[in-house]
């Protein structure tokens, strides 16, 4: 991991650098540097109890990759929705999509504000890519944005992605709620892509202690953090039809398709899917 800001820096209106953040823990994980000591150190913990860890990190973002990239090149979208983004390091949703779409339109959505500032200098300038404040927790006020509405009420089909949101809402947060408003949003022909940890449960019965450690550690630093079981993760897609090879371990996901900056992996406790909502005949 490399070296992290510091406090004399420059930070962002808004941003706590005396707190960890999930978004700059990601980026410690992904060897960025938009991120602080503080950080670091929960990387660093999460690493002792999970040494997989950096691996999960790097298999989510070539996830991310192959997904958009299939997306964009395969199945013809050209709107993209990404929830819970976390900062905009290389390998992002539009980056994957204009690489093979140029004229791809990807709206973002988060609330943290270092994520924002960070999100809002990069696009800056670009008429087909923005970065608007959101909470996930809220997805009713999301979908109600001006910039969401011209992806979903543009008569196309789009592509809405909740990469590694899900397992940070508890369950009193109602994840499978904000899942099924985030489903009723997509126009026939759409995608839903989600990733996220998951609890193997008896299949694999030696994880159980490594995970509660785990989602102890993630609770104390980033409030939360859920392992879920594989019908839990599934429920999610609702009765949308999931695209193959289906709900799997993110190496898995299509491998033989095109990376971008980072190599997937293993077969670790991060599972994720990309289901269709059937078009109109």
């Amino acid at each position: 991991m490399k070296s992290a800001m510091t406090e004399q820096e420059q930070v962002p209106l808004g941003v706590d650098a005396s707190r960890p953040s999930l978004a700059r823990v990601y980026d410690c994980l992904l060897g960025g540097d938009d991120n602080f000591a503080v950080d670091q150190h929960v990387a660093a913990r999460t690493l002792l109890i999970a040494p997989d860890a950096l691996r999960q990190a790097l298999n989510n973002r070539t996830f991310l990759w192959r997904v958009v990239h299939f997306l964009a090149a395969e199945a013809g979208i050209r709107q993209f929705l990404d929830i819970g983004p976390g900062l905009l390091s290389r390998g992002n949703v539009h980056q994957a999509a204009r690489d093979a779409v140029p004229d791809a339109r990807v709206v973002y959505v988060d609330y943290d504000p270092m994520v924002l500032a960070h999100g809002r200098a990069l696009l800056d300038g670009d008429p087909a890519a923005t970065i608007i404040s959101g909470d996930v927790r809220q997805p009713e006020e999301i979908l109600a944005s001006p910039a969401v509405r011209r992806l979903t009420e543009s008569g196309q089909p789009l592509a809405i992605s909740l990469f590694g949101i899900l397992p940070h809402l508890s369950d009193e947060e109602d994840p499978a709620g904000i899942a099924a408003t985030v489903r009723g949003a997509l126009p026939p022909g759409s995608y839903l892509a989600i990733s996220h940890f998951h609890n193997p449960g008896s299949e694999r019965p030696g994880d159980a202690m490594d995970i509660a450690k785990a989602e102890e550690l993630l609770a104390e630093t980033l409030g939360t953090g859920r392992f879920r079981s594989r019908e839990e993760i599934l429920a999610y897609f609702g009765d949308l039809d999931l695209v193959e090879p289906g709900l799997v371990p993110l190496a898995d996901w299509r491998p033989s398709e095109r990376a971008c900056h980072y190599q997937a992996i293993g077969h670790h406790s991060f599972i994720g899917g990309v289901a269709r909502k059937a078009a109109l005949r």
